[in-house]
């Protein structure tokens, strides 16, 4: 078995990271809501957050308590998605936090959209997607949904 530089390591934990990140999509592009009751297992999908996959366990708040979460809560976290987290996801959600590092239970949802002239692709972390939305020619936009989610970190996939 051949031994790998640390640079080596690095792709090929990536490439193994982004083949197990594909497959999970494909399992996943069943809309959560076609899944059965949000409150339990059902509402449970894949994320990122630093380069390494975890299981989450999400459910939507109302509209009131939306507002008043984004008008009233600070450190409200943020989830990146590709599309809203009641539709399927083209890719994995990204989050910014887990329990340890600066974690709250309630999650403001931030749409990733491609700009014109950058094909779509998988982000790895929050400062990934920070980075691609920065810049005078950023590659992506993001757009608050107004939507804020229970998000609980359920584990490690």
């Amino acid at each position: 078995m051949k031994n790998y530089s640390a640079p080596e390591n690095q792709i090929m934990r990536r490439i193994l990271l982004i083949a197990c990140a594909s497959a999970l999509v494909v399992a996943f592009k069943v809309p959560l809501a076609a899944q059965g009751n949000k409150n339990g297992a059902a509402g449970q999908m894949p994320a990122l957050y630093d380069g390494e996959l975890f299981t989450i366990n999400l459910k939507e708040l109302s509209d009131t308590a939306s507002d008043s979460t984004i008008g009233n809560n600070p450190s409200v976290n943020n989830i990146y998605v590709s599309n809203d987290l009641d539709d399927q996801q083209d890719f994995i959600p990204v989050i910014d936090a887990i329990q340890g590092d600066g974690f709250n239970p309630l999650w403001h949802q931030i749409l990733i959209v491609f700009n014109e002239g950058f094909t779509p692709h998988q982000f790895f972390s929050d400062d990934e997607v920070l980075t691609a939305a920065a810049g005078a020619n950023p590659e992506i936009t993001l757009i608050d949904t107004g939507e804020v989610y229970r998000c609980s970190v359920v584990g490690q996939k």
